[in-house]
């Protein structure tokens, strides 16, 4: 059975994640005011510190919610061997992931579906196109 881990030597790397958000003018211009008195660097710099900040004075709330809901907190990879290991104990997975969940490029369709009975990820999800495309019906 897969391990979860804050580091991941042998999966993909995590990339950061692109978001759109609305803003009205005068809350931008506030922004764009603190970026050129030199606040912050840029316009991401001060968003980034700012959902730091709410992510930071939420975190009992944080905790508390991946303990309850049974979520595994940081990377969790799972390769081919370890589906081939659970397939082969009569079992099957349910990911549940607060971070990143990344399914190794060499899992075929046939043994993510035999072995992955569900799939939920606050976060980002990597796996291959097919996978997903495999998976589809069991992620929420």
């Amino acid at each position: 059975m897969p391990k979860a881990t804050t580091k991941s030597l042998a999966g993909p790397k995590p990339v950061d994640e692109k978001i759109t958000i609305n803003l009205g003018c005068v809350d931008l211009g506030q922004i764009d005011l603190l970026v050129q008195e030199g606040f912050y660097a840029n316009r991401s710099d001060l968003i980034r510190t700012a959902i730091r900040s709410q992510l930071a004075a939420h975190g009992d709330a944080v905790r508390q919610a991946v303990v309850r809901k049974t979520l595994v907190l940081g990377i969790q990879h799972y390769t081919r061997q370890d589906l081939e290991a659970v397939r082969a104990e009569g079992k099957t997975l349910q990911i549940r992931v607060l971070g990143l969940a990344t399914i190794d490029p060499a899992v075929t369709p046939e043994l993510a579906l035999a072995t992955i009975e569900s799939v939920t990820v606050l976060g980002a999800l990597q796996a291959s196109p097919a996978v997903k495309a495999a998976l589809k019906q069991r992620i929420r």
